[in-house]
């Protein structure tokens, strides 16, 4: 098992910025980032990485548990339990995520396969950025994407789900291949992880700067495109009482001949 423990110094940024709604109302503090890289087929395999941080005094701590071998399938899901068991012990009350349904669908699966005991809706709350994007701005997103729109840059390459899940079949299937796996590629998928988990963090504190921000840029796209079909209504109105005139001027004159 890979076990990467980073430290990250971050900005204080304002909390007037922060994602707060009806339902959601909790300081950075009280919160785990969370995001995995799993391999399925047909059905949840296991988990490649498990990947998650917490918000202390500007800094980020991250944690994170990268599968070697198919012995470890279990045991990664252990320290994923004990992780959430301790932060529930330190005092935080909700998981964010991004479509975090994916992530539970997979580890919940896994955890009822092999008999471990955890109820996440139980133990914390459940924050989704993706839903709660779509909640604000009536349509759906990518976290690529969106991280784009809040002026988040990345290092290193983006991986897609799809070579991710062929490297975590490689890893099932032979107890070996970790070892032949270049430092490098097992450094970009562990960064690529870090980087989804405390980019939540980024864009759960700047969230009103940024949502709010495109919202009032939608509404002002509306309404130009109002105005000028306005603009379009008032010129074909003009134009067809002109027409008319014409018309009425003409009858007259054919009026006239006739007399």
């Amino acid at each position: 098992m890979i076990i990467r423990e980073n430290i990250i110094e971050v900005d204080s940024l304002a909390r007037d910025f922060m994602l707060r709604t009806d339902s959601i109302n909790r300081s950075p503090e009280e919160l785990i980032f969370f995001d995995l890289e799993h391999y399925v087929y047909k059905k949840p395999k296991c988990i490649g990485v498990f990947g998650a941080c917490i918000y202390e005094n500007n800094k980020l701590y991250v944690t994170q548990y990268m599968i070697e071998n198919k012995g470890e399938v279990i045991q990664i899901l252990d320290l994923a339990k004990r992780y959430f068991v301790n932060m529930k012990r330190k005092g935080k009350k909700a998981i964010v995520t991004f479509s975090g349904n994916n992530d539970y669908t997979v580890i919940n699966y896994l955890f009822k396969k092999y008999r471990i005991a955890f109820n996440f809706s139980r133990e914390f709350e459940d924050i989704d950025i993706q839903r709660e994007y779509e909640k604000e701005m009536g349509h759906s997103i990518g976290l690529k994407n969106l991280e784009k729109d809040f002026n988040i840059h990345r290092e290193g390459d983006l991986i897609s789900g799809s070579n991710l899940a062929k490297t975590f079949n490689k890893v099932l299937k032979d107890r070996e291949y970790i070892l032949r796996m270049p430092r490098e590629k097992i450094e970009t998928i562990l960064l690529y992880n870090e980087q989804d988990v405390t980019n939540l963090y980024n864009i759960y504190m700047l969230w009103k700067a940024y949502v709010k921000k495109a919202e009032e840029e939608q509404v002002e796209s509306i309404h130009e495109t109002e105005e000028i079909d306005v603009s379009k209504v008032n010129d074909t109105g003009e134009n067809t009482i002109k027409q008319e005139e014409e018309i009425l001027i003409k009858e007259e004159h054919t009026i006239e001949e006739v007399k």
